[in-house]
């Protein structure tokens, strides 16, 4: 289960930020997602509620994010989503090359290689992100439609 808003707003006061009704309406968005999202995603659902410009969004997220209540992905060139950490807040990634799509996945035991990597290099570890990318089911088929198509002619 996600934090919530309530406790989102206490993070955010703590850490001596306003509570505007723009950070207020993109938390919301956050925290109700259950995908990751880009700022032009969080802006589409905002249309008609609460109009922000897509840079007041960027801003918004860069704080949350900073803050530890959002997790960024860089799915690709110059796209970004995010995705509101949920309690249990360790998780990775896998990230379509082709479309940009964002699954997250849990379980991953890298307990061992985080030791040896202490041992070997002294680095003091707090965190780790793991992504795998590649390409969705969806990508996949187009790819083979595509190679199909070229195939015939």
């Amino acid at each position: 289960m996600a934090l919530t808003t309530r406790e989102t707003l206490k993070i955010l006061r703590r850490h001596d930020y306003k509570i505007t009704p723009q950070r207020r309406a993109v938390i919301e968005i956050m925290l109700r997602s259950k995908k990751h999202l880009s700022p032009a995603d969080i802006q589409k659902k905002l249309r008609g509620k609460q109009p922000i410009g897509l840079a007041t969004i960027y801003r918004i997220l860069n704080v949350l994010t900073k803050l530890g209540i959002t997790c960024e992905v860089h799915p690709g060139g110059n796209r970004r989503s995010y995705l509101a950490k949920r309690p249990s807040g360790h998780h990775h990634h896998l990230i379509c090359s082709g479309c940009g799509e964002v699954v997250d996945f849990t379980g991953c035991d890298l307990s061992e290689l985080e030791s040896q990597l202490v041992r070997e290099t002294n680095f003091a570890i707090d965190s780790h992100l793991l992504e795998f990318t590649g390409l969705c089911q969806n990508c996949q088929k187009e790819t083979t439609s595509l190679t199909d198509n070229a195939i015939l002619r």
